[in-house]
């Protein structure tokens, strides 16, 4: 249960932060605050999966998205970016899964690649739909790439993290073989 929740808190926290904090500009790339915690929310998202199942975990995709969009309105974001939100959350969260499901490597890999990209999805959907011209129009079009490229460096970044320390943990709770 301890998985599930900090799923679901993660995603919460990631909102506020991001609501509460200016993004943050490495050079010229535009990073929001929550994008830090959301690159864990895709761990997290794999190991309920790892715990439960696929049926659960699209459970608590669905409930975590209702969460994410109901605490995101409360915030004060229009309904527009909290569409854009709920579209890429449900993209980004249901390729993460699937791509888990499927591929036959050791589950830091697994980790690792799913969310490589279903942080690439996140990125580019909630951008263009959220903050570009063709949505809230907050960033030029001239922005976009960098705003995209900011945050899938992040959450890349967050997702090697996570995949490193699964694979050390996993291998300090290995026996060692007497061969």
């Amino acid at each position: 249960m301890i998985r599930l929740i900090s799923y679901l808190v993660a995603i919460v926290i990631a909102i506020v932060v991001t609501a509460s904090f200016a993004p943050l500009s490495l050079g010229v790339f535009i990073v929001p605050m929550g994008t830090f915690l959301i690159g864990a929310t895709f761990i997290l998202r794999d190991l309920v999966q790892n715990k439960y199942g696929r049926n659960k975990t699209y459970i608590a995709i669905v409930v975590a998205l209702i969460i994410s969009a109901l605490v995101s309105f409360l915030l004060g974001d229009t309904l527009l970016i909290v569409l854009a939100s709920a579209i890429s959350f449900a993209v980004s969260e249901t390729t993460d899964t699937e791509i888990y499901t499927r591929l036959k490597l050791p589950i830091a890999w697994r980790v690792f690649y799913s969310g490589l990209v279903g942080g690439f999805f996140d990125s580019t959907i909630f951008v263009i739909i959220g903050l570009s011209p063709l949505g809230a129009n907050f960033i030029p079009w001239e922005a976009v790439p960098f705003a995209i490229f900011g945050q899938l460096f992040v959450k890349t970044i967050i997702q090697g993290m996570g995949a490193l320390i699964l694979n050390r943990v996993i291998n300090i709770q290995k026996p060692a073989s007497p061969f």
